[in-house]
């Protein structure tokens, strides 16, 4: 009689229990890895050195906040005192730093001037920063995915894209999405023709009034977006057209319900975000931009010099003509180097799986996302956290006074502060139009700036 087995050799052997894994270091001994120099990720920082936790801030940019710098001409609707954390203020000012005026309203360019680079220069947190550090992969050392026993146990391993590999005993991905946004199409692929034409399509917020003035004055541009990125370009356009009279401005939404981007207006309890959609409302209604709506594009091709835009227009066939087109179609989080890692996602966000309802944009706008902390971002491979924009996944509901909350309870829980982990506290302004109209397809453009 033959020899039964369970399964194949090579399968069990797979099974067997991690015994000889290299212990060189104990992971507690270990700093907390840092991903993302941006607001978020410094106030991560901030938090771990007022703790006195050894950490690593790995930023891929040339100098931190590298994304906010690529959106430092667009002003924040939120004034100063929704964008400093407390504890990173605090370390600010012990060493004679002034904070600028609480009600005013920073731009990108000035938050990473006045607050984040002198927070990046602190004592504190500068020998722990690299620059020009992409992060190419995340997983425990000498530990694949599949392996659970002595798991925890083992350190995170980071690989950067230079070769270097870093050893951490938590990781923090304060990463964002800037880099990864969503394409053209509204089936959430792009569309037949958006690769080919991507040198006249630009994704997110260009600086239209100045440093790439020349590629829109004169020109027929169509914004794609219904957000508040979406309105920022379509507002400066409105200005550009002022001095450029041939300037054409066609702005293409999914939504049917046009009221629904303009917001609370006047009644929004930040008066600059209010004041954008009756900024945009006010554009239409003047003719100075013609809404194209709902419009659902379906393939990109070229024509005479011109970009032709063909798809359906209130479910008819209808085609557009456009030298340029900016896309302010949202972010997705960019979630290729997590792959040896094991998470647990909301199968419609893409966001922790305990945080998506409570951030649904077809359920709550910026002002209504509740309190959450490391409990709601944790994932089953333990000490491993998502926070700021890239932890929200595709929802467009963030405010970076939420990320700020997320890490200060994260850090709190790795120091093992769990009363003041688990205390989470939020004060956010309600009223806000960052979400999605239930007669929609499409979400708004993410909204902490």
């Amino acid at each position: 009689m033959s020899e039964k087995t369970c399964c194949p050799p090579t399968c069990c052997a797979e099974t067997k229990p991690v015994a000889a894994v290299s212990k060189a270091q104990n992971p507690s001994s270990l700093p907390i890895a840092i991903l993302g120099a941006g607001p978020v990720g410094l106030a991560a920082a901030a938090e771990c050195a007022q703790r006195n936790l050894p950490f690593v801030l790995l930023e891929q940019g040339p100098a931190v906040a590298h994304s906010v710098s690529e959106w430092g001409h667009v002003q924040l609707f939120s004034p100063w005192r929704y964008n400093l954390q407390r504890q990173a203020r605090a370390l600010l000012e012990a060493s004679g730093w002034t904070a600028p005026d609480e009600e005013a309203l920073p731009t990108g360019a000035e938050l990473v001037e006045l607050y984040l680079q002198p927070l990046a220069n602190h004592p504190a947190i500068k020998p722990s920063l690299r620059l020009n550090a992409r992060v190419e992969s995340v997983g425990r050392k000498n530990i694949d995915k599949l392996r659970t026993a002595g798991r925890a146990e083992q350190p995170f391993q980071i690989s950067l894209a230079d070769g270097t590999q870093l050893e951490a005993r938590a990781v923090i991905d304060a990463t964002g999405s800037w880099s990864s946004p969503n394409p053209l199409g509204s089936s959430g692929y792009p569309v037949p023709g958006e690769h080919e034409h991507k040198d006249r399509i630009t994704y997110g917020i260009p600086d239209v009034l100045e440093r790439h003035r020349s590629r829109y004055a004169g020109k027929t541009n169509v914004v794609v977006g219904a957000g508040h990125s979406a309105i920022t370009v379509v507002l400066d356009l409105v200005e550009l057209q002022r001095s450029e009279p041939n300037t054409k401005i066609l702005w293409v939404m999914r939504r049917d319900n046009l009221a629904s981007i303009f917001g609370g207006e006047g009644a929004d309890a930040l008066p600059a975000r209010g004041a954008l959609g009756t900024g945009a409302r006010q554009a239409i209604e003047s003719g100075a931009v013609q809404a194209v709506t709902p419009f659902l594009l379906s393939q990109i091709a070229a024509a005479q010099g011109k970009l032709q835009l063909k798809g359906t227009l209130k479910g008819e066939a209808h085609s557009l003509e456009a030298d340029q087109i900016i896309a302010c179609t949202g972010f997705r989080p960019n979630l290729q180097p997590l792959k040896e890692v094991r998470l647990q996602l909301d199968p419609i966000l893409e966001a922790a799986e305990k945080l998506g309802p409570l951030i649904d944009p077809n359920e709550h706008s910026c002002g209504t996302v509740p309190p959450h902390g490391y409990q709601e971002l944790s994932h089953p491979e333990a000490d491993f956290y998502i926070v700021g924009m890239k932890s929200y996944g595709r929802a467009p509901t963030f405010l970076m006074a939420t990320g700020y909350e997320q890490v200060r309870s994260i850090v709190a829980a790795l120091a093992g502060d769990w009363e003041a982990a688990q205390k989470v506290e939020l004060d956010l302004p309600a009223t806000g139009v960052c979400r999605l109209d239930f007669a929609s397809t499409s979400a708004a453009s993410n909204c902490c700036a």
